[in-house]
């Protein structure tokens, strides 16, 4: 089961706190903004990173590492899951790979199918 320690971790007053998901992650937002599918702009800019767009961007990444978390063990393990698993379900797709094509819904409905004792 996912832990919601990690949400309230990288969450702010308006969503996803970027500075808080990079530190949470060991990352810069540069790289941060590559591994959501977003521009530069996009995290550095107070007015872009509190978009709706860049929010549920930031949202799906967050909610699928927190999922990841228990499985994974960590964090960082999470986040390097995130970023090079292949899921077989999706052509050996990465989760990262997904979630940068607008299609991060359908990598948190796997991991429910997962989670629920479903096959990948």
């Amino acid at each position: 089961m996912a832990s919601a320690a990690f949400l309230s971790e990288v969450s702010g007053d308006k969503g996803v706190s970027v500075d808080r998901l990079s530190a949470a992650l060991h990352i810069t937002k540069s790289e941060l903004a590559l591994a959501a599918g977003l521009s530069r702009d996009a995290v550095s800019k107070a007015a872009r990173s509190n978009s709706i767009a860049t929010q549920s961007r930031l949202r799906e990444m967050s909610e699928i590492i927190n999922r990841v978390i228990p499985w994974a063990g960590s964090e960082l393990a999470a986040y390097a899951w995130y970023r090079s698993q292949p899921l077989p379900s999706f052509g050996d797709a990465t989760a990262e790979e997904l979630v940068r094509q607008g299609q991060g819904e359908k990598v948190r409905t796997y991991l429910g199918r997962i989670a629920a004792g479903g096959f990948a």
